[in-house]
């Protein structure tokens, strides 16, 4: 058997035991999805837990200036960041930006693959939010919200940790890139569903994390998925046969666009650099 299928029997065979280590949440995103689940916590004290953390503090301020908030009056502490971004809203918020903190390795070659994931899930979020902030200007009674699809759309890649770091192990596999490429392909989807439940994320971000590559999964009503699934085509993430405007014709169909114009509009372009401008250093 060949180093290649070795590993992926490997990974195939810790998937189904349940004994594939998955990447620990970041503790700063612990403290702050278990004080945000507090029914009596308060806005100074959510910003107490952040303060605790510089890094997240720094973009928890640059979100809460950004253009994407549409706010013009600059502030200049953390309670005031989270008094704009809201309690409701800095659960799913500060997860995602506390995301970066798993793609690092200390191996070059792993490193070297995990920025470009990392890359890659940034301008996939950018996209999707883009495409939600726009959705949602057109349908303001939709139960979709835009702090929800930036966590989701920056978790839903997140199978492919656990596969390079076993693959970390097998310095051959990494000889070849296109055998990578396939494990993350076939494997990625019911990682990230794994980890999804295990730091107990909600329904939607198990779907998108497990099936937003699986063509056959196709969601009848609009959902968070649409969007990641745009974005990706968008980013040349998800691979479609034939020509774009054919792939996402069915989703100005569905309502998730108004009409294939937008997403090569300038505006749309805009919104999507403001977005990813969110997770820039």
């Amino acid at each position: 058997m060949s180093t290649e299928n070795a590993l992926l029997t490997i990974l195939a065979e810790k998937i189904k035991n349940d004994s594939l280590v998955l990447p620990t949440l970041p503790e700063i995103a612990i403290r702050v999805r278990e004080a945000a689940d507090d029914p009596d916590v308060n806005l100074h004290q959510m910003a107490d837990v952040i303060s605790h953390d510089p890094a997240l503090s720094a973009r928890m301020l640059k979100i809460a200036n950004s253009a994407y908030m549409g706010r013009s009056v600059k502030v200049t502490t953390i309670n005031q960041a989270v008094t704009r971004i809201g309690l409701r809203q800095i659960k799913n918020i500060a997860t995602a930006l506390a995301m970066e903190q798993l793609f690092v390795s200390k191996n070059d070659v792993v490193k070297a693959a995990l920025d470009k994931v990392w890359s890659l899930t940034v301008s996939v979020s950018a996209v999707a939010m883009a495409l939600l902030k726009h959705y949602i200007s057109r349908n303001k009674h939709t139960s979709l919200n835009l702090d929800t699809i930036t966590l989701a759309a920056m978790v839903h890649n997140i199978g492919v940790l656990p596969i390079l770091t076993e693959a970390e192990r097998h310095p051959d596999v990494f000889a070849n890139p296109e055998f990578l490429e396939g494990a993350i392909a076939r494997l990625a989807g019911r990682v990230g569903g794994s980890i999804m439940r295990a730091w107990e994320f909600g329904p939607e971000f198990v779907s998108v994390a497990e099936r937003w590559n699986d063509k056959r999964y196709e969601p009848e009503d609009i959902s968070y998925i649409d969007f990641v699934r745009v974005a990706a085509i968008y980013a040349d993430v998800l691979p479609v046969e034939g020509d774009k405007a054919d792939a996402y014709a069915q989703y100005v169909d569905k309502g998730i666009m108004t009409d294939l114009d937008y997403i090569d509009s300038d505006e749309f372009k805009e919104q999507v650099a403001i977005a990813k401008a969110i997770f820039a250093d």
